[in-house]
């Protein structure tokens, strides 16, 4: 027979915001700003007084935990769905400040109508208007008393019926007594249960990550710090996209700003690199899998509230070296030199662009990687080389798609337990035999998607190199991938659809070259044959019409160094397709050449 996993009750408003006065239901400031514009949190008072649903909130109470006297500390009830409504109320009601999406800390101030029983943002206009009152939250909380407001609002306007101009009020304060639904869900519940409730609940369909649900449980814990470290990873998260915010915390968060974490990323107020930028859950997932060499963050969540999993109860002494141990793994993790040294090692495997990296798991599992092997203290230049050989082999075999989390899983715990270099070519003799050289890349480098990750560990292995573009005598493709040049065909597209080929035949990545535009202008609709009798007789003396290039040892070179069968140079639309296979060999030969450098 199923348990109940939840019960579902009907509780007053006055009732739900006295649990969050309390902290009984833990709204961390910081957990999600609210994002609702203002008519919104005014329908929200209006649905209150007329006595319309407004939805049911979701909490998920925190499991009690065994204290360290051995006594039972009871559990808060944590919000994980309807936040957004709660901050409305708070805002409104409360009269409290919240936080918007700009992370300032704003008040959403909601005016009333009595004559017409409306509700409105409130603005200059009302402010000008004695028919409104400008703000609910006075009345509502009894911080006002009624009778001699009335009389005040009659003064003002002699024309309103005080009897209803009373009436309103009344029932404006009745909104503290308007049922709003709670579903409490059990505390012994897995994370993938709540999960499970929250889809099926939820009218959305928008399940929370379980990054949100460990951030809710950093957040609701104030034993151990938890509120601020939450801040500290959102506030990491969100400079390192938006630097110009610093300030916003600097002024608008003086609480942190006088603490220990503050300083630690101030380095961010002047970076302006984008290879990675690293949500809350990447940094989440980054500090939890290097620290406790677990892939499952399901398991923070269990961890962050004192489980044990060997004897499925819950102890303080769990939680608090699990907090102490995702301190530590966040401070690792956000550290600039460590920050920045993974950076560098990244982009010296050639990856000197955002744009060239698809998979932001492969990059976190990359950074994993290098704070491990650094808290193992492997040599320096071992490192280097084992994370960016890790980096493009994941890359190249996607290994972080799909079950990235038992990925995550099996290889923390073989770093953790034996030499990465043997691990390391455990891996290599599996995934990257000759086999895979020789066929399997061959065949993955069909396709016509130009984000491919094998493409981008090409450019990566030609930015490597220093390689030229297609047919220039001095601009390399570092230089056009950073001045976001573009991808050009060798064959040239409007030639080939001349022939009746389509999309997925034309935009093979076969035919892909990085080129400058002006020399793709000048090839135009003209087959290889032609434009290079052209540049042969460029070479020879003639008129430099495409790039620079003017001798034929020059243009061999760059036919290598772009993978480009130096058949081409007698080619038309016939030979199309012999051309495509006898460049993806040449391309699979420079990717792992590349690789066996790095």
């Amino acid at each position: 027979m199923q348990t109940q996993k939840y019960s579902v009750n009907q509780q007053f408003t006055e009732t739900i915001l006295a649990w969050v006065n309390s902290g009984e239901i833990a709204v961390p400031e910081i957990q999600r700003p609210i994002v609702w514009d203002s008519t919104k949190v005014r329908n929200l008072m209006d649905s209150l007084y007329q006595g319309y649903p407004i939805g049911y909130l979701i909490v998920w109470r925190n499991p009690n935990i065994r204290l360290k006297d051995g006594s039972r500390s009871e559990g808060k009830k944590i919000l994980i769905d309807g936040q957004q409504r709660i901050m409305a109320l708070i805002s409104a009601i409360l009269g409290k400040e919240v936080v918007n999406k700009e992370y300032q800390k704003i008040r959403i101030k909601i005016a009333f109508n009595p004559i017409e029983e409306r509700f409105e943002v409130f603005n200059t206009a009302i402010a000008r208007d004695p028919t409104w009152i400008q703000d609910i939250s006075p009345i509502i909380n009894n911080q006002i008393m009624l009778y001699d407001f009335v009389d005040e609002y009659n003064k003002r306007n002699p024309e309103a019926d005080k009897k209803k101009v009373w009436s309103s009020l009344e029932n404006l304060k009745q909104i503290m007594k308007k049922q709003i639904g709670l579903i409490e869900l059990e505390p012994e519940l897995d994370i993938e249960t709540v999960t499970e409730i929250f889809i099926r609940i939820n009218s959305e369909g928008v399940p929370l990550s379980q990054a949100d649900f460990a951030m809710s449980k950093i957040a609701s814990n104030e034993t151990y710090g938890g509120s601020t470290l939450r801040k500290l990873i959102d506030y990491f998260s969100h400079l390192v996209v938006a630097p110009e915010f610093f300030d916003h915390i600097k002024n608008g968060d003086k609480d942190f700003a006088k603490t220990d974490y503050f300083p630690k990323i101030e380095w961010l107020k002047n970076e302006n690199d984008d290879l990675y930028d690293p949500s809350y859950a990447d940094l989440l997932r980054v500090a939890f899998t290097y620290r406790f060499n677990r892939g499952r963050l399901a398991d923070l969540v269990s961890l962050l509230s004192g489980r044990n999993f060997e004897t499925r109860t819950y102890e303080e002494e769990i939680a608090q070296n699990s907090f102490d141990q995702l301190e530590k793994g966040i401070l690792d993790a956000i550290n600039e030199t460590s920050f920045k040294r993974f950076l560098m090692i990244i982009r010296s495997a050639g990856f000197i662009s955002s744009g060239m990296i698809r998979s932001q798991n492969t990059l976190n599992f990359a950074y994993i990687l290098y704070l491990k092997l650094k808290s193992q203290n492997y040599n320096p230049a071992d490192i280097e080389k084992y994370v960016r050989r890790w980096f493009v082999l994941s890359i190249l075999t996607g290994r972080y798609s799909g079950a990235s989390e038992s990925q995550f899983d099996f290889d923390i715990k073989n770093i953790s337990n034996r030499d990465f270099g043997s691990f390391l070519r455990d891996v290599e003799s599996a995934d990257l035999s000759d086999a895979y050289w020789n066929a399997a890349l061959i065949q993955s480098l069909n396709t016509s998607v130009a984000s491919s990750p094998y493409f981008n560990v090409y450019l990566a292995a030609q930015v490597k190199a220093n390689d030229k573009g297609f047919l220039s005598k001095d601009i390399t493709v570092n230089d056009l991938i950073t001045h976001r040049g573009d991808i050009h065909h060798i064959f040239p597209r409007d030639y080939l659809k001349s022939h009746g080929l389509k999309r997925g035949q034309y935009n093979q990545i076969a035919n892909y070259v990085y080129m400058q535009s002006e020399i793709n202008i000048k090839i135009g609709k003209k087959p290889p044959k032609v434009y290079f009798e052209e540049l042969l007789e460029q070479c020879g003396g003639g008129e430099l019409k495409y790039g620079g290039i003017d001798s034929t040892d020059e243009l061999t070179a760059n036919l290598k160094m772009n993978c480009v069968p130096e058949s081409v140079i007698n080619m038309e639309i016939q030979d199309y397709e012999e051309f495509l296979e006898a460049r993806r060999k040449l391309i699979s030969q420079k990717i792992k050449t590349y690789y066996q450098s790095l």
